[in-house]
């Protein structure tokens, strides 16, 4: 649904059509549909007497990934009635790339500076094939988080409260998620919602369609740990090169990674910020509901 759609006829239509509800039915059906694909593959692969996959492996991944792509559109279809425009495949393609493009180039920058002050080593290297792991991985967040905070959180909060505070919660909420993995501080979870946080969100209110998140995400993700080496988000991954940080964690971003770094934060959001005055050029932004006509 849109600010400007019809509303809803009969109390059932409107509960089931309110925020809050449609939030909890999105969740739960992206959850549900995720430890459902989880049980069928390893139930598979044991009936059939194969070595069961890890989550970090493609086989995982790629039922996950296409089971919880059309959970969404399901539910999209049937809850709100009205196709998932914000997934078509239309400019899908050219969108992601651009995303990997600038996933990629804002990690490569900031390894780029921390490199040039002498606090990131490369110490080896490894063989192309240490790297599937790292790329299952960052399909999977890049993907099914984008879903579960752009499109359902984000996308279903802005319609009612508006742009800037639903940008404002899922930037904080994709941050403080991470307080959770290894070495995290409050540094480090506040910098993952500036940079990321509310990149991704002005990502999505830019094109209004998912595909560019996707896009910054994976690769965010995937040219950190999957490149670079050393630690992604806290977790420790292999890459094509082995690497370490040094010097104060404020710039290298220390046992967490680089994305605790100012540098990531910096550059991070700019990008968020330029997205942003994009998107109001182009009268993206949707005012909250107390202040519409």
């Amino acid at each position: 649904m849109t600010p400007d759609s019809p509303r809803p006829r009969g109390w059932p239509q409107r509960v089931l059509q309110f925020g809050l509800t449609r939030i909890v039915l999105g969740v739960v059906t992206i959850v549900g549909v995720g430890i459902v694909t989880n049980l069928i593959v390893l139930g598979l692969y044991g009936a059939l007497g194969f070595d069961v996959p890890g989550q970090d492996s493609l086989h995982y991944v790629i039922p996950l990934v296409i089971a919880v792509h059309f959970a969404y559109v399901g539910f999209v279809r049937l809850v709100e009635r009205r196709r998932a425009e914000e997934l078509s495949g239309k400019g899908a393609v050219r969108e992601t790339g651009a995303g990997i493009a600038v996933g990629a180039g804002l990690l490569a920058a900031t390894i780029g500076i921390i490199a040039a002050l002498g606090y990131y080593q490369v110490t080896g290297s490894n063989p192309w094939t240490a790297v599937v792991p790292t790329f299952a991985t960052a399909v999977v967040s890049g993907y099914v988080e984008e879903v579960v905070f752009r499109g359902v959180l984000f996308r279903i909060i802005e319609e009612s409260l508006g742009t800037w505070i639903a940008l404002a919660f899922t930037a904080l909420l994709f941050g403080f998620v991470h307080i959770l993995n290894p070495n995290a501080t409050l540094f480090s979870s506040f910098a993952i919602a500036m940079e990321a946080g509310i990149l991704l969100g002005a990502a999505y209110v830019l094109t209004r369609r998912l595909w560019l998140a996707v896009g910054i995400h994976f690769a965010w993700n995937f040219t950190q740990g999957g490149i670079f080496g050393g630690r992604m988000s806290g977790l420790t991954v292999d890459g094509l090169l082995e690497s370490e940080l040094s010097g104060p964690t404020l710039l290298s971003g220390g046992e967490f990674g680089v994305e605790a770094s100012i540098f990531a934060l910096v550059l991070g959001l700019g990008t968020g910020i330029w997205f942003l005055v994009r998107a109001g050029r182009k009268g993206h932004f949707i005012a909250p509901f107390w202040r519409r006509a």
